[in-house]
């Protein structure tokens, strides 16, 4: 149901369908992962907060993708390559960078990725 009403409002709205996945679908997809890491953080539980953001994508990249694929060959479209997977690598570059100095993820380093993310949907609107 999710995919059939994501592809009926990129055809409705006249949205390529990598900014409806990227934006609407990875939003209703990745609502668990936050409703957990959220629980974990008010609780104090940071490593679980984190661990289950970097457990999910990681599982994402490197299983759902392969699963999808041995049930069905997957077209990469050319965007990812030329825009998303920089994106990704760049997220993923500052996430490690914000590890590695072992600071509190606070709210300014929050606030800034989640900009980023608002960016590169806007980006990928224009």
């Amino acid at each position: 149901m999710l995919v059939r009403g994501a592809v009926s409002l990129a055809q409705r709205f006249n949205v390529s369908l990598m900014l409806i996945g990227v934006t609407l679908v990875g939003f209703g997809t990745s609502t668990p992962a936050l409703v957990t890491s959220l629980q974990a953080a008010f609780n104090g539980l940071a490593g679980i907060a984190v661990g289950n953001v970097v457990g999910s994508n990681i599982y994402n990249i490197l299983g759902i993708v392969e699963i999808t694929a041995l049930v069905r060959p997957i077209a990469v479209p050319s965007q990812i390559a030329v825009l998303d997977i920089w994106v990704m690598l760049l997220a993923t570059a500052a996430l490690v960078g914000l590890i590695v100095v072992r600071q509190p993820i606070g709210r300014l380093a929050g606030g800034a990725l989640l900009a980023c993310y608002v960016a590169f949907a806007l980006v990928l609107l224009a």
